[in-house]
């Protein structure tokens, strides 16, 4: 679980741990693996090509991009599950991560699913400029489909860090926001919002406990219960309840 014995504090994990201790052995089915990035801007950084450094991205981590997203099952209760990955481009959220998110969701909602995204991120790529940006409506607007229109289950799962465009679109737009322990949770940087608004903001107040307790999100689950309280959450949802 990668959680610290004598202290408890939560490392962090990729997104194929997670998706080994969440999802019931045998049942992950990915999808949209093969789907990579091009270089819609033509971004040409001095130090290295953009293609280039997803490419040595792909190499480290045997990833395509910084999300796996596919169906399982969490205790034979089939879920669409999205799993974002820090260690691809710190988890930052390009075209191919916003559309692999939004085939996720659109999935969900044609198959009557629930919905669960883990997210880490350090926000959209700037190495796609509006491209990027242009995601976070996107989910959003496959999201309001999901759950207004279809009255479907989303989990939403922060875990550290989660910022940026990330935190400000489906992030937290989840019908039950959970957050691990100590996670780092914020739109931008504490020094940016320092400068910008000539404020100082209190201590830890970009964490989850302190973001806990001004009503930012439901609860903090520690990571080795964390399976465990989903399934019961999945369990009260109405339209499972009647589907069995």
């Amino acid at each position: 679980m990668n959680i610290c014995d004598k202290c408890g504090y939560h490392l962090k994990m990729s997104s194929s741990e997670r998706i080994e201790v969440s999802i019931d052995p045998g049942t992950w089915d990915p999808m949209d693996e093969d789907m990579v990035s091009l270089d819609p801007i033509d971004w040409g950084a001095e130090e290295e090509a953009y293609k280039d450094r997803i490419d040595s991205y792909e190499n480290k981590t045997g990833l395509a991009e910084a999300v796996q997203t596919g169906v399982g099952q969490l205790n034979g209760i089939p879920v669409a599950f999205g799993v974002m990955d820090f260690l691809f481009v710190g988890g930052s959220m390009g075209s191919v991560v916003g559309e692999k998110i939004t085939r996720l969701i659109k999935y969900a909602t044609n198959q009557f699913l629930p919905l669960i995204i883990v997210c880490t991120s350090g926000g959209a790529r700037m190495q796609e400029g509006a491209f990027s940006l242009m995601q976070m409506a996107k989910i959003s607007s496959a999201l309001y489909d999901y759950k207004s229109n279809k009255k479907l289950l989303y989990i939403s799962i922060l875990t550290s860090p989660t910022t940026g465009g990330v935190t400000a679109s489906f992030g937290m737009l989840g019908d039950i926001i959970i957050a691990e322990p100590n996670s780092y949770i914020a739109f931008t940087g504490q020094k940016v919002i320092e400068q910008t608004l000539n404020v100082t903001l209190p201590e830890g107040s970009q964490t989850a406990e302190y973001l806990f307790d001004k009503g930012l999100f439901n609860q903090i689950v520690p990571r080795n219960v964390l399976k465990s309280v989903l399934v019961e959450l999945l369990k009260l949802h109405p339209h499972l309840s009647e589907s069995k």
